[in-house]
Formats: structure tokens, C-alpha cells, sequence
């Protein structure tokens, strides 16, 4: 009988780096990995918005370093990582979690606000992946992209995102392939309906709100601590042979339509 090797989910000496980190889902997820072992990079458009992140992750006992970054300035994106990645002392893990939603029917989308949520949620993720992959080296590491329900469903009034999301499910399993011999994992996860300021627009909305809880299983909506234990998994060696994947975090929905 062979010995069992057990998983190790431990982040203890790495250095992650973390997109959009200035509230929701991306200051939970950093300061998740904090709490793991990690020290972590964070960045936002609003450098004052970053410091509760940055307090979290320190009383976590970690190294913080924030920085200003917009994600949709392609152009900055590479020496912004560089000068962070320099003061982490490397890079092990990336989270691709920069985004914005704007709900509106699709007859009304404009250009301009096409370019908006294509250009952060999914173009930006793309040159960050580029970046962060130069920054990893021989060692190799981990991306993880944050994609949505709309990664494999449609949602009216969500043309634009969805579009994005989709397209980052896309890039995932891509560059999954592509990066495999290098040694980087790509993957992704999809939260399912959780109440953040991006998503608040729906939750006004009362009787969608009270539809929409009726289709999950579990019985609830989301709460951000839901997805630290599967980001914490894919960032660590525990998942060294997960890469090209989407983990749906969503209390059984996509598992029941």
C-alpha cells in the first residue's frame, strides 16, 4: 500500500498579489490569504480606499503593499507590478479580481460603457496574467481569475460583463494550457449571488432579490468568507495539478438549472 502524501494548503512564505482589493470580494480574498501565510500586494484606483485592506492583512501578522493602479491602463500595469513584486521579494500567486458591472438593458449600452467593463474586467486581467507571469520565474505559480455565474449563463440586462466573463472563462482555460510547462496554474472561480457594492444594484430590487434566493439550493446568498477556502486551495500546493478550471461558488445554482 502506497504512503498517502497529504495536501498542503499552507501559503506560509509566499507572495501574492491582489487586483481590485479595495473592497468586496477583493479585500476579503487578500486578507484570506493573510490569514493563510501569505504576504500580499493589493492594488485599486483609490489608494486611500486600499489602507482597511492593508490594516487587515498586517494584523493578519503579514507583510502589505499597496499601490495605485487602474487596471485599464495596459501601460502601467507592468511597471506597477515590477515595483510591488520588488518590495514583496517575488511573486507566487496572482488574483485577477478587478471589475465593474453596470446593469442596464442592452439596447441601451453605449460604446464608452462597453470599453469600461470589457477593458477592466477583461482585458486589464489579461496584462495583469501577462505581468505577473513575467514577475513568477522559474518556480512557476498561481493565477487565479475571477470570473461569475455569467462565465456560463446568460443574464438580461448584463450583456457587457457577461460578455467579459465569458471571455475570461476563455483566457483561463487559454492560458492554462499555454502556461502548463511553465509551471503557472490558471484557473478561475465563479461566485455565485453574493451582496457587494458592485452587486447592490440587483439587491435593490426586492422582488428579484426574494425570486432569486428561492433558485438556490442552499438557501442564502453568499458572504465573502465563502470564497476564501477555495481561493486558498488553488493558490496552494494542495492544488498543484488543478490548473484550466472554473470552481462555481454559488450554494448549488449552476448545479440546478
Amino acid at each position: 500500500m502506497l504512503d498517502p502524501v497529504f495536501p498542503d494548503f499552507s501559503l506560509k512564505g509566499r507572495r501574492a498579489l491582489v487586483t481590485g482589493a479595495s473592497r468586496g470580494i477583493g479585500e476579503a480574498l487578500a486578507i484570506g490569504l493573510a490569514r493563510f501565510g501569505a504576504d500580499v500586494a493589493i492594488c485599486g484606483r483609490d489608494f486611500r480606499r486600499l489602507l482597511p485592506c492593508r490594516e487587515g492583512i498586517e494584523t493578519a501578522g503579514q507583510k502589505a503593499v499597496p499601490f495605485q493602479l487602474d487596471v485599464r491602463e495596459i501601460q502601467a500595469i507592468k511597471p506597477a507590478f515590477e515595483v510591488a513584486v520588488k518590495k514583496l521579494g517575488g511573486l507566487d500567486i496572482l488574483i485577477n479580481n478587478a471589475g465593474v458591472e453596470d446593469v442596464r438593458p442592452s439596447a441601451d449600452v453605449s460604446e464608452a460603457l462597453w470599453d469600461k467593463i470589457v477593458d477592466t474586467n477583461l482585458k486589464g486581467a489579461f496584462f495583469a496574467a501577462q505581468a505577473a507571469a513575467a514577475e513568477m520565474g522559474q518556480q512557476g505559480g498561481a493565477i487565479i481569475n475571477l470570473g461569475s455565474l455569467t462565465s456560463g449563463v446568460g443574464v438580461p440586462t448584463a450583456t457587457p460583463y457577461g460578455a467579459s466573463k465569458s471571455g475570461l472563462l476563455g483566457m483561463t482555460r487559454a492560458l492554462a494550457a499555454e502556461w502548463a510547462p511553465a509551471s503557472i496554474r490558471v484557473n478561475a472561480i465563479g461566485p455565485g449571488y453574493f451582496r457587494t457594492e458592485l452587486t447592490e444594484a440587483f439587491y435593490q430590487d426586492q422582488a428579484w432579490s426574494d425570486a432569486m434566493l428561492q433558485k438556490i439550493p442552499a438557501g442564502r446568498f453568499g458572504s465573502l468568507d465563502d470564497l476564501i477556502g477555495a481561493t486558498v486551495f488553488l493558490s496552494s500546493d494542495a492544488a498543484r495539478y488543478v490548473t484550466g478550471q472554473m470552481l462555481y461558488i454559488d450554494g448549488g445554482y449552476m448545479a440546478s438549472i
